[in-house]
């Protein structure tokens, strides 16, 4: 008997695939024929996927869960902030995107803040914060593409806010780390902390005051947030604190829908928004991508790493010269996601030597703290959206009496008044945070990667890891990345589970190599979702960098008889 047992498990080790046993990321992808929600924290990504359960579309699963991050991740994200979101409807094929960021108040000028004593941007505080666009956002996508009731999306966040949950393990590291903000505000201090400090992993944390916000913006609609009780109680901690926020500011906001922009990437479409998103930088760095022998190379390698990064650096130049608000700018965009272009960019790279000192491009015109998440519906309808109050907890302005954050967007304006993003009354600042979209044949994918700067160059890697080495959505992004979060020098920041030849190869070509962890929040964590048209099965994935996961909506095995399932046999 002992030599059979032997003989069958030899013959099952060999029999299976070498590729499952040697895999280099530690999470399978979620496959399922139903919806499925993907976000950086597991009682959100549940909470999509019960709206989804519900009868609801990938859009209210994706309001419900952004809305219960608001409560359990509320230092990324909240109702103070603002939010970009891409949706793909497949009964039309129709692909969407909005532009929910809010511009500066119409009081607010370089002029004034020097008036003020400021000689630069405020990094932080009530002069940092522009209007906040996420609710009149959320507003325009329910009523777009929504299906089940506004009050019924929002029923997740408002229990969590009211009976609490248990503060999971990366999020109470941000929570501990931001302490010292939230200390600087006796609100903030008696809403976010215990003691002056962040409570513990695993402590059951509760907000009574956002359960009031979020049942004012449920019961009332968006005007509660923009003219009614929350309104009032934005201009109050306002004007408390000096700010220039007035009541037209907040009536005035409208979110509007913008048509995304798109290259060709070996085959796929990849799509993101237009500025005052960065997200032109991202598809300007796969244009350049295609001018450089990334597939001749493997996976990883340091000369591919090299190349990727010396694109970055020439997408960054362009990006911190010309992407503003297109209604006081406009940015050659066709200019600078022409092949033409990339090609001559590209030209620069040296493939031995790493440079320092890369300048804007003259395209020719043409005829982070934040949350992502995706989700995808049994209808292969797609979500993709982001959500952010900039760095952690925003600006540290509480709203008094609501318990959130108002973001700290306006520290991205220039203070020069001759650059295109220079701070002027009633403008958007440049935005870091973009979703995104490929599709291929039957396939279409929803996804993104937080942090800052990091954003374009994520999803550029990502993209490669799926195009050019041939990874499934959860190994692409788990795997090991770079990042550069300035728009200058041969920096450059790895994760440690780059290889040490590797990085050697890289600082014996003039690179700066600093390492970081081997799952770095540095990199960002992200999401995927994903619907194979021609199976009908949807896919997603979640990256291991946040507390998230990718939770599937459950099949109706409960409301289907059992005499049924045994006809089916």
């Amino acid at each position: 008997m002992k030599r059979v047992f032997i003989f069958f498990f030899v013959c099952t080790v060999l029999t299976m695939p070498s590729k499952a046993q040697e895999r280099s990321h530690a999470r399978s992808m979620v496959i399922s024929r139903q919806g499925i929600a993907a976000t950086s924290q597991t009682l959100a990504s549940q909470a999509g996927a019960q709206i989804l359960a519900r009868g609801g579309t990938a859009m209210d699963a994706a309001i419900a869960a952004n809305a219960v991050l608001t409560v359990v991740e509320p230092m990324s994200c909240g109702m103070g902030g603002d939010l970009f979101a891409l949706y793909y409807e497949a009964k039309s094929g129709k692909l969407s995107g909005i532009n929910a960021s809010g511009p500066s108040a119409a009081a607010m000028t370089i002029a004034r803040l020097k008036e003020l004593g400021h000689y630069s941007m405020p990094q932080e505080g009530i002069h940092s914060v522009t209007v906040p666009g996420c609710v009149d956002g959320w507003r325009k996508l329910h009523q777009r593409f929504g299906k089940l009731p506004w009050k019924e999306v929002f029923r997740p966040a408002r229990y969590y806010a009211r009976e609490g949950f248990p503060l999971t393990e990366i999020i109470q590291g941000h929570w501990r780390e931001a302490a010292a903000k939230l200390n600087a505000s006796e609100y903030s201090r008696s809403v976010f902390l215990r003691d002056g400090t962040a409570p513990p992993v695993g402590a059951i944390v509760r907000n009574p005051d956002l359960a009031k916000a979020l049942d004012a913006v449920a019961e009332q609609g968006a005007d509660a947030f923009y003219k009614g009780p929350v309104a009032r109680a934005i201009l109050a901690t306002s004007s408390k604190l000096g700010g220039l926020l007035e009541a037209s500011d907040l009536e005035g906001f409208a979110a509007e829908w913008v048509e995304p922009l798109s290259i060709n990437y070996r085959g796929w479409t990849v799509y993101e928004l237009p500025p005052n998103s960065q997200g032109l930088a991202a598809l300007e760095m796969l244009n350049i991508f295609q001018e450089l022998p990334l597939a001749q190379e493997p996976g990883g390698s340091a000369q591919v790493l090299h190349y990727q990064i010396e694109a970055q650096k020439l997408a960054y130049q362009d990006l911190r010269r010309y992407v503003a608000d297109p209604k006081f700018f406009q940015a050659p965009v066709d200019g600078l996601l022409s092949r033409g272009y990339a090609r001559e960019r590209a030209k620069l790279i040296d493939p031995d030597k790493a440079r320092c000192d890369f300048e804007p491009g003259q395209p020719l015109p043409s005829a982070g703290d934040t949350i992502y998440l995706a989700a995808v519906d049994a209808e292969g309808n797609i979500a993709s959206l982001i959500q952010s109050l900039y760095q952690s907890f925003g600006s540290g302005v509480a709203v008094e009496g609501y318990g959130f954050h108002l973001q700290n967007r306006g520290a991205l304006f220039e203070f020069d008044e001759s650059h295109p993003n220079a701070l002027a009354p009633k403008k958007r600042p440049f935005h870091t945070i973009i979703p995104a979209f490929m599709e291929k044949d039957s396939l279409r994918m929803g996804f993104g990667i937080m942090g800052g700067l990091n954003q374009a160059q994520a999803h550029a890697q990502f993209v490669s890891n799926v195009v050019d080495f041939g990874m499934n959505i959860q190994a692409a992004l788990e795997a090991p990345r770079f990042t550069k979060l300035n728009f200058s020098g041969c920096d450059v920041m790895v994760e440690g589970r780059i290889p040490p030849t590797v990085r050697e190869a890289l600082a014996a070509k003039g690179h700066q190599v600093e390492m970081l962890g081997d799952f770095s929040s540095w990199m960002g964590g992200g999401q995927v979702a994903m619907r194979d048209e021609a199976a009908g099965v949807n896919f997603a994935a979640s990256s291991p960098r946040k507390d998230g996961a990718a939770v599937p909506q459950p099949d109706p095995y409960f409301s289907t008889p059992q005499s049924a399932r045994r006809g089916r046999r």
